[in-house]
């Protein structure tokens, strides 16, 4: 074999060898080392009643995408007839799962990263008043990968059923 193709055989082979250790030490030591945080989106925010459109990638979930697009429409949660009880019971919510960070807010708008245990991907998730169409918007998105297998969603789900108190 080339002398040229042996180094690079062995170079690659010491970087797999290194990002195994890694994701290694990740799964094993419980804490997160920041591996797969991702860089915060500078773009986000409720703009003209829409939040930033959801990527092609099946890890995104926001109540402005097209209803007609399965992958990534959720439906926005209603208003009850007391909407500032309703913001308070969706800021309680979040204030009490763990991993939830509040990033922005502002009257009618939060931005949280939720930071998943293990592996310590970020999630975005925004949430503001629509008072045009009498909901609040939600949007949920990963910052790496494909697939998020439904947490997004999940999440989504699970603050609306705190919402509607079930």
């Amino acid at each position: 074999m080339r002398k040229w193709l042996k180094r690079a055989l062995l170079a690659l082979a010491l970087f797999l060898a290194a990002a195994g250790a890694l994701i290694t030490i990740e799964l094993l030591s419980g804490q997160a080392m920041g591996l797969f945080t991702g860089t915060r989106p500078k773009d986000l925010g409720f703009k003209d009643g829409q939040f930033k459109a959801c990527s092609w990638k099946p890890n995104c979930v926001s109540s402005t995408a097209d209803k007609s697009d399965a992958t990534h429409y959720v439906a926005p949660f209603k208003f009850s007839e007391d909407l500032s009880a309703d913001w308070r019971k969706v800021r309680e919510h979040i204030a009490n799962i763990r991993n939830a960070k509040v990033v922005l807010e502002h009257p009618g708008y939060i931005q949280v990263e939720f930071k998943s245990e293990k592996m310590g991907f970020v999630d975005d998730v925004e949430i503001a008043i629509d008072h045009k169409n009498s909901v609040i918007q939600v949007r949920s998105a990963s910052r790496l990968g494909v697939r998020d297998f439904g947490v997004n969603r999940k999440r989504i789900e699970g603050i609306r059923a705190a919402l509607s108190g079930k």
